[in-house]
């Protein structure tokens, strides 16, 4: 599980970006207290919606 700032971290961008994606539903987060984390799967699929091409096929 990744926190807020690590997602910004990876993927170079604002804290604030990260938390507007989680707030509008669009990063699927989980809140444990008053942080919330975000699988690196769901981080993964996030980006891949958002890929201008489909990922090769690695067959």
């Amino acid at each position: 599980m990744l926190t807020i700032h690590e997602v910004a971290e990876l993927l170079k961008m604002k804290e604030t970006t990260v938390r507007g994606w989680i707030n509008d539903g669009s990063l699927r987060a989980v809140k444990f207290g008053r942080d919330w984390r975000v699988a690196f799967k769901d981080l993964e699929r996030f980006v891949e919606e958002r890929a201008n091409r489909p990922a090769p096929d690695t067959e």
